[in-house]
């Protein structure tokens, strides 16, 4: 057992070093995104309209299946703490073939959205055009979850740096195809909404054959790709019984952002359009939020290997501490130039484009105040992976998101009529009773348990 106590500027640093390139990897697949949302936007407000629905879906797909492939992150870092080789390559593994599993089962889906977004009360143009560009990215969530488990193997590796660089080089790769196949360039057809379905499939698979390629080059102790085919159903059984409550706890969160984007949809395309831009610039901010937490999940785990107490402690509170200060700023930053962050994804010609201002002005103050409350409930969560608790994890984020965040968006939005604003409130309540509710756990429960469990092993 170590005991060997680090101050608290020691883990800031430490928390940089493995923390920062994390952040950067979250926000060059942001970019990733954000490329697309802007350029769609200039093809136009109704393409926008559709893509906004359309990734709404695909993302909501995706990150439930990313379960598996962050579930990787915390037993991946733990194994490597107690030194054993072995069984970092039979989780990580794994959550490959997990991955694999879930994307044949969500094919189907994707394949056929049309029906299921004019299920959810979607005009059946949108409808129409959002399953031509979901049919083209059906495929492309295979190779996204692959480059998501192995970017979790590597960050548990502490290889950050390499994470980041992975994500950074798919950014030009992704707006040159998006340049060309959207609007007609470089000899290409003017594909509009299917070639920015084309320019993003092509894109996840350009990232996954960079990874494997690195990890198969770079990375050869844990002989990750010979025998991929071997089934292990002890350790499929244990990164299924750590992921799928991910998974769901992902859906809760993003479930109700997806119904926050459906329920923008029926106030109409402007609102659906400024909810877009609005989304994008609150993700871009989330993202460093996202990689602190995926550093703590890294910390906690070696913590837990370690026994270290102390070290689990003291980690928490920094990036808890870190992450409110991000907040703040950003704050800062959406109530002072909310118009001009707006008019970056617009055409100056849209003649829609003063009405998307004038909604996406308010959503973007709302988006300020959730910005605290996000951070602190994706910190907790971050904290609680790394001691692999994810089963009322889950609870706790359905309660929030389900149980109060999607009823008060409905009850704020049409029933009180507050329309935009009051979708976007039921946001913030939702966020804030997880957050509550997230920290508490880990703090008066699983702090103390843990430190009792190391007591009686140490006696």
């Amino acid at each position: 057992m170590h005991t060997t106590v680090m101050s608290y500027p020691a883990h800031v640093r430490a928390v940089l070093v493995l923390g920062m390139p994390l952040v950067g990897g979250h926000l060059a697949q942001m970019a990733i995104g954000l490329t697309d949302t802007i350029m769609v936007g200039w093809y136009g407000a109704e393409a926008l309209a559709t893509v906004t629905l359309a990734n709404t879906l695909f993302f909501t797909v995706f990150l439930v299946g990313a379960g598996f492939a962050m579930a990787v992150m915390p037993m991946v870092a733990k194994y490597q703490a107690e030194g054993d080789d072995q069984k970092v390559r039979r989780s990580t593994r794994m959550g490959v073939w997990l991955s694999a599993m879930y994307c044949v089962g969500v094919f189907p889906l994707m394949w056929w959205s049309d029906a299921v977004l004019q299920a959810l009360g979607q005009t059946p143009e949108i409808s129409g055009d959002a399953q031509i560009y979901l049919r083209v990215l059906a495929f492309g969530v295979l190779p996204a979850l692959i480059t998501m488990t192995l970017k979790s193997y590597l960050a548990a590796l502490e290889k950050t740096q390499v994470v980041f660089w992975v994500t950074v080089v798919a950014v030009p790769f992704n707006a040159v195809a998006n340049y060309a196949l959207i609007f007609g360039n470089f000899g290409f057809p003017e594909l509009g909404l299917k070639g920015a379905a084309i320019a993003s499939l092509s894109t996840h698979i350009f990232s996954c054959a960079v990874v494997i390629g690195y990890i198969s080059v770079f990375v050869t102790q844990h002989a990750l790709f010979q025998r991929l085919w071997k089934s292990d159903p002890d350790m499929l059984s244990e990164v299924f019984r750590l992921g799928w409550p991910i998974g769901l706890t992902l859906l809760s969160e993003t479930g109700l952002f997806a119904a926050s984007a459906i329920m923008m949809g029926w106030l109409g395309t402007v609102p659906l359009a400024a909810h877009g831009i609005a989304i994008q610039l609150a993700s871009l901010t989330f993202m460093l939020h996202l990689g602190l937490s995926n550093a703590a999940t890294v910390r906690a785990g070696n913590a837990l290997g370690r026994k270290d107490v102390s070290h689990l402690v003291r980690g928490g509170i920094v990036a808890l501490v870190m992450s409110v200060l991000i907040a703040l700023v950003t704050v800062v930053i959406f109530v002072a130039f909310p118009e001009a962050l707006i008019s970056i994804f617009l055409d100056p010609d849209d003649p829609a484009r003063p009405q998307i201002i004038v909604v996406g002005v308010v959503l973007l103050i709302i988006a300020a105040v959730f910005q605290l409350m996000d951070g602190a409930q994706v910190i907790a969560l971050g904290l609680l992976r790394g001691v692999q608790d994810t089963r009322m994890p889950m609870v706790w984020a359905a309660v929030s998101y389900f149980g109060v965040g999607l009823p008060a968006a409905y009850i704020f939005g049409f029933v009180l009529n507050w329309g935009g604003p009051g979708i976007w409130g039921g946001l913030v309540l939702g966020l804030a009773v997880a957050a509550v509710l997230l920290n508490h756990r880990f703090w008066a429960l699983i702090v103390p348990g843990v430190a009792r469990r190391v007591g009686e092993s140490a006696s």
